[in-house]
């Protein structure tokens, strides 16, 4: 990664640069956001108990819906580390934080670069899809890693969430190709919204009035933004909302798993691995009949006519996919070591830092309305984070 990023320093060296700082940026705040686990020991844990391996491979496994990760949201397994542990605990914690900002931050900034160069969504998500794949051949291959075994059933069972998965992915693509970072990641703070509504439908589960309650600056946030933002697109909101409806489902579907054989060797990595192949192989055939070899090769001909490096572009390419499959593996290291509260302090700070360093990388203006709403929105999804966990 360091000598692909290297490269493209040379090439565009000031946006590079902004880039590199902000992912620094990122590492000190996650050890910063991690730095208090160890006080909050007494906190209730998602499992108080961690399995072992046998465990994990023979119990199917259900994430709540809170997780926005691919990786929770499909399914999760049981097991968050108990918080404490003292200082080498913390910084384990704060190394995962820290990482996971980062790696995020790679994620959005080269899948954005990669985009506003090449209009080619469909084919970006294609890519990101498949990057992690050679990698984790690599790691069952050399036994690295226990290789899943999965027969027709299992993979019958778990293709509904890889789907979802899909959904998720696709939708935010489309969603940071229609508009600005920072606003996408302003609608997908509303995905609790849909992903409580769709609980009530499907499921017939409710939650305390406070709960409830505890959306409306969510929406109200969201909307504010959406009002005041200068980049604003229905295709750039509509597409982040798709992710949203498809993340929510993603989590109710894989509720669905509890009592269905879904494999052997399915830890979470696997588990997130396996989707993942399922997902890249139902987009193949969809992306190429969107986005055409006629249409791929005209698009990537004009960048290169306006200036863009063909190695440039392939490195762009291939470190947006790259960093968008490692930023969800080490997304379950963090979340999988801390409690709820701090779950949802993290994911709240890594919002924040995400929007802040598109504003630095790619020069998004926000108004002081789309500021306000922004921030609304944030405090909205930590304080529905909180009621949900003091109220289950």
């Amino acid at each position: 990664l360091l000598h692909l990023q290297r490269a493209l320093l040379r090439h565009q060296p000031e946006t590079m640069a902004r880039a590199q700082f902000m992912m620094l940026l990122a590492l000190a705040l996650g050890g910063a956001s991690a730095w208090q686990v160890p006080k909050l020991s007494k906190l209730p844990q998602l499992h108080r108990s961690p399995l072992s391996s046998k465990d994990v491979q023979a119990t199917p496994v259900t994430a709540p819906a809170k997780y926005s990760t691919a990786l929770e949201a499909a399914t999760a397994t049981a097991g968050g580390e108990a918080e404490g542990g003292g200082l080498a605990q913390t910084l384990k914690v704060g190394g995962y934080f820290g990482l996971w900002y980062a790696l995020n931050i790679g994620y959005n900034i080269y899948n954005k670069k990669a985009l506003n160069i090449v209009d080619l969504p469909w084919t970006m998500a294609l890519i990101q899809l498949f990057a992690g794949i050679p990698y984790v051949m690599l790691l069952w291959a050399t036994g690295l890693r226990k290789a899943p075994v999965l027969t027709k059933e299992n993979i019958k069972n778990l293709t509904p969430s890889a789907l979802c998965h899909l959904g998720t992915h696709v939708g935010a693509v489309l969603s940071l190709g229609a508009g600005a970072v920072s606003f996408t990641h302003i609608v997908k703070a509303s995905e609790p919204v849909v992903s409580a509504l769709l609980t009530a439908v499907f499921l017939k589960e409710f939650l305390p009035i406070p709960v409830y309650l505890s959306l409306l600056p969510v929406i109200g946030g969201v909307g504010l933004a959406s009002l005041k933002e200068l980049s604003f697109s229905w295709l750039a909101f509509g597409t982040a909302m798709l992710s949203n409806v498809a993340s929510a489902s993603r989590a109710i579907l894989s509720k669905g798993l509890m009592n269905k054989p879904i494999g052997e060797n399915l830890d979470a990595p696997n588990l997130y691995a396996v989707l993942t192949m399922i997902a890249f192989a139902f987009l193949l055939p969809v992306s190429l009949l969107i986005e055409t070899p006629g249409a791929i090769k005209t698009a990537v001909d004009a960048a290169v006519s306006g200036g863009t490096s063909l190695s440039s572009l392939t490195m762009i390419s291939v470190l947006s996919g790259v960093y968008y499959y490692l930023y969800n593996e080490v997304a379950f290291l963090a979340l999988n070591a801390v409690a709820p509260v701090t779950h949802a302090v993290g994911n709240t700070i890594k919002r924040v830092v995400i929007i802040l360093a598109s504003v630095v990388v790619f020069g998004n203006q926000l108004t002081p309305l789309g500021a306000a709403g922004s921030a609304i929105a944030i405090f909205g999804t930590l304080l529905y984070s909180l009621a949900k966990n003091h109220f289950k």
